[in-house]
């Protein structure tokens, strides 16, 4: 997979844990908050039904499954976080046309959402959305 550029955003899931309540597990049923996963938008056919980043013109983006391991790196402060796939999201086409900027750094459309202990460890969480790069290696 060539690296994608975008935007990063975060969600909460599993057992409550910092900023967040209690949530469900996820689709791969292993997601918590407190680990350093995320949601891929292109985790199964069911998933990229409802996601549909193609909406938005968001191509190249492989199909992976529970477990994945992807990077992202925050474009603003070139922070980097390894992460699984936990769940499936963002639904990118809710957000088609999207974009964050800080200074010439600038991601348009949600790609990937991290939990809170990830983003955390490339943003801060009241950033809320950051122009990013997610790659496999």
């Amino acid at each position: 997979m060539a690296a994608l550029r975008g935007e990063v955003s975060w969600f909460c899931c599993g057992s409550a844990w910092g900023p967040c309540g209690t949530a469900g597990g996820g689709a791969c049923g292993t997601c918590r908050s407190g680990n350093y996963q995320h949601a891929w938008p292109n985790t199964s056919d069911a998933c990229l039904a409802i996601t549909r980043p193609d909406r938005c013109g968001v191509t190249g983006m492989t199909r992976r499954g529970c477990g994945f391991r992807h990077y992202t790196t925050d474009l603003c402060n070139g922070a980097r976080v390894g992460t699984t796939i936990a769940d499936c999201g963002p639904q990118t086409d809710l957000f088609c046309g999207e974009r964050t900027c800080c200074g010439s750094a600038c991601g348009s459309n949600r790609i990937i959402d991290l939990t809170p202990a990830a983003y955390s460890a490339i943003a801060s969480l009241s950033a809320g959305l950051r122009p990013c790069s997610v790659d496999t290696v």
